[in-house]
């Protein structure tokens, strides 16, 4: 099988899919229409889209929205569990992860100091209840930097995506905020990051993208 993935160039909605993908170890390839000229040629006028071609290499299968494009990969290639109740826990972090983010976007979008500040506070503390559910998340599994089971998952991948974009892709937001966030990482929190940025399955990936960990500890 092979895919091509087409998203903005920024790590953004983008990430956990490009890790998938890199994971699942498949043929793909990453395209960056310009936006938003690009936007009416796009299947649904949105960004990222996922195309899965066949064996002719025409378009077999289009789907878009971020979460969805995960979820399909993930089951696809057994990073989300078979069991439902088990696949629904993993599925709950990616959904609670998203309010981190729509947090972040209000921030972006305030329309002064005195309502960025307010907007900013707000922002942390989602992610301070984030950090703290996750953290316990991982210490119930054994604190092996993993949040569930013992090998690279939909919910490591998700978190870690969440993690690299605060300290890689909301910096030009606002130049500070790893220097806010690196405080309130747990040492579990942490040992995630290194766990999946040294998983094999992402070695390619993580040879051609900033190393977080890195910045964490600098």
């Amino acid at each position: 099988m092979f895919y091509k993935d087409q998203a903005l160039s920024a790590i953004g909605l983008g990430e956990s899919i490009r890790l998938l993908l890199t994971a699942a170890n498949v043929e793909w390839t990453e395209e960056h229409p310009e936006w938003p000229q690009e936007k009416p040629n796009q299947p649904f006028g949105r960004l990222p889209v996922l195309i899965e071609k066949s064996a002719d290499g025409s378009p077999d299968f289009v789907i878009c929205e971020s979460g969805n494009i995960e979820r399909y990969l993930a089951r696809t290639y057994g990073f989300l569990p078979t069991d439902l109740k088990k696949a629904a826990l993993q599925e709950q972090v990616r959904d609670i992860m998203s309010d981190v983010g729509t947090a972040f976007a209000g921030y972006i979008r305030a329309i002064s100091e005195e309502d960025k500040k307010a907007r900013f506070e707000a922002f942390g503390e989602i992610l301070d209840k984030y950090i703290a559910i996750q953290t316990k998340t991982i210490q119930s599994n054994g604190n092996t930097g993993r949040l569930f089971g013992d090998n690279l998952s939909y919910a490591d991948i998700v978190t870690y995506s969440l993690f690299k974009n605060m300290g890689i892709g909301f910096v030009k937001f606002k130049a500070d905020i790893l220097d806010i966030v690196k405080p309130k990482l747990t040492p579990e929190i942490i040992k995630l990051i290194s766990t999946v940025e040294t998983d094999p399955k992402l070695a390619k990936s993580m040879l051609k993208s900033d190393n977080l960990s890195a910045l964490i500890s600098a």
